[in-house]
């Protein structure tokens, strides 16, 4: 067993050696951006996300239902956590995203992409791995809901935009997915080729938190 197991244990520590997350360049950027207790952004790398299209009631959309956990039902609905586990968005009618940690993906040992290729079969329908496609950024903190409002056209207010909810829109004229995984913490998930500048884009906004003159 030990044969085996070590020149895979070797190829998925090779393939996290290789690779750069797209805002890598910009961590002690944000590190130094950051106001520990008032607003913080960091990038959460490498997240396993599989795109679905699918009818929710249909043969093949019940099949990949019982791999996710359920497809959620209604527009900004988010079936499952964000941490430690899969969580599926709602994007459209008929379309959805997946999103699980790194080592849900099939490269590093897991099995998620294959699996849920597997249920959609022959079905009217798609699957698409979309891992390399996005990055994570999160921002959290008692002003991220502040950052947030100076560039996105999002009703932000608590009773609105409630924990658990996820939309796709726009950050800074950036398409992106904005997910709101805590009271004061959101996810951001923008394409990777315009990540720097989005990164940016918020640095900037939150750089009046980081002056001594406010509260």
């Amino acid at each position: 067993m030990a044969e085996t197991t070590a020149p895979a244990e070797a190829h998925v520590n090779g393939l996290r050696a290789a690779r750069r997350s797209p805002a890598s360049h910009l961590a002690e950027a944000f590190a130094a951006g950051s106001v520990p207790g008032t607003v913080e952004l960091k990038e959460i790398p490498y997240q396993t996300m599989v795109g679905i299209r699918v009818e929710r009631g249909s043969d093949a959309g019940t099949r990949i239902a019982s791999v996710t956990g359920g497809l959620p039902a209604s527009c900004g609905d988010v079936n499952g956590a964000a941490v430690n586990g899969a969580a599926v968005l709602w994007l459209g009618p008929t379309e959805f995203m997946v999103v699980a940690p790194e080592e849900s993906h099939d490269s590093l040992g897991g099995s998620l992409v294959s699996d849920l290729t597997a249920a959609l079969g022959t079905g009217e329908g798609q699957v698409v791995d979309l891992s390399a496609n996005r990055t994570t950024f999160e921002l959290a903190g008692p002003r991220a809901r502040a950052v947030l409002e100076k560039s996105c056209s999002l009703d932000l207010h608590p009773s609105v935009f409630k924990t658990g909810t996820a939309l796709a829109t726009e950050i800074g004229h950036i398409p992106a997915v904005l997910w709101k995984t805590a009271e004061e913490t959101y996810r951001i998930l923008p394409r990777a080729s315009f990540a720097e500048f989005l990164g940016r884009w918020l640095l900037d906004s939150m750089r009046e938190y980081a002056s001594p003159e406010v509260p």
